[in-house]
């Protein structure tokens, strides 16, 4: 028998994307440099950050103008346009800054 420990009220919680950053709504996506936020889109805005669907390929785009500028610098505009699935507005982006190789 013991008394329990006064620390246990201490203990932190691992920080992941999902604690900081999420919403009911929201999904979280894994990319190449770290994690994007993923709402649904209920109204475009200009400047929107968008997660899309163009040619079977998903990527980031942002809403300029009548363009979509995709993360590449391609421009998809005009009829190009009626074939692209907006898939999510990205509200956080979160980069992995380096990767040493240890266990965090």
């Amino acid at each position: 028998m013991g008394f329990p420990s006064p620390a246990t009220d201490y203990i932190e919680q691992r920080l992941t994307p999902a604690s900081i950053c999420m919403t009911p709504d929201s999904r979280i996506l894994e990319t190449s440099a770290g994690y994007a936020i993923i709402v649904p889109v209920t109204k475009l805005a200009q400047g929107d950050a968008l997660l899309i669907l163009s040619g079977g390929r998903k990527q980031f785009a942002k809403l300029m103008g009548q363009s979509l500028i995709c993360d590449d610098g391609e421009a998809i505009e005009g009829v190009a346009l009626t074939e692209v699935d907006v898939l999510g507005r990205v509200t956080y982006f979160i980069t992995q800054i380096y990767d040493d190789g240890r266990v965090v």
